[in-house]
């Protein structure tokens, strides 16, 4: 670990943390709070790094751990009201209308994830926005192999329920 510094880590994970604390949290402020303690943590930690996974596994399973003990704590629950917030997605367009088109589309099925239930918002994020392997959530989460594809499925098919209804 001593060939990247905290600064390399946060110019290169640091937008992907907060994209990540944001779908555990859903508040802005919040998810900017916690993804600067994370990077703190992973500086008091980064002797503790045995490249047992890749630097990107480890920044991620602190991050996941880090967001579980904040909705766990009472200072969440009692202290931050609700508000809304969102991620920024990528969308591709060719024209104006087509870009407009996406953007709602994009929106739309944002709101849907970021209704999920936590331990099906959590999977697809890092399935599909993460883009990690069924291995890497499954590490990553501290859950079998088995359980990932099943949330999968079961998340899948909640967004499909509910698109269709919007």
């Amino acid at each position: 670990m001593d060939s990247v510094t905290i600064e390399e880590m946060v110019d290169r994970y640091g937008e992907d943390v907060w994209k990540l604390v944001f779908s555990y949290v859903r508040q802005e402020q919040a998810a900017d709070d916690l993804t600067q303690e994370i990077f703190i943590k992973l500086y008091k930690k980064m002797d503790t790094f045995a490249g047992h996974s890749t630097l990107r596994t480890w920044i991620w399973r602190v991050a996941i751990n880090h967001c579980k003990d904040y909705l766990n704590s009472w200072y969440k629950r009692k202290v931050f009201p609700e508000e809304n917030g969102h991620f920024q997605m990528m969308s591709s367009g060719s024209s104006v209308e087509g870009a407009v088109i996406q953007k709602d589309e994009d929106r739309q099925l944002e709101k849907v994830v970021l209704e999920l239930p936590l331990k099906y918002r959590e999977i697809i994020y890092l399935f599909y926005y993460e883009e990690c392997s069924i291995k890497e959530v499954s590490f990553l989460l501290g859950v079998k192999e088995n359980t990932v594809k099943t949330r999968l499925r079961k998340a899948k098919r909640l967004m499909k329920e509910r698109l269709v209804i919007e």
